[in-house]
């Protein structure tokens, strides 16, 4: 896994938790919310890439941080792909040639 992505893992992972305890959710309160034991909660707090998806975003929706998940590749917070896209564009728009 690249460093970048294990960084960004490992900060969620950190946010979580905090979150979590901001809201005074025990462990195996939140374990049991999610449907795990809490070793895979303590892993998912940890940033391990092996935890499920499915457990990542059920855990934001415990805590009420759903819409961010839902909001990651928005085209309108995706930078390098409206850069990408504007390079992309014509330098001229050309009138179609008629038929007849």
């Amino acid at each position: 896994m690249p460093l970048p992505a294990n960084r960004a893992l490992r900060k969620l992972g950190r946010d979580l938790a905090l979150a979590r305890r901001k809201r005074g959710i025990s462990t195996s309160d939140m374990a049991s919310r999610l449907f795990v034991c809490r070793d895979t909660l303590w892993r998912l707090e940890r940033g391990d890439p092996t935890v499920a998806l499915g457990t990542l975003a059920t855990a934001t929706f415990i805590l009420k941080l759903d819409d961010r998940l839902a909001n990651l590749a928005t085209p309108a917070s995706d930078d390098l792909g409206l850069h990408l896209d504007e390079r992309r564009l014509p330098q001229r728009i050309h009138r179609a040639k008629s038929l007849a």
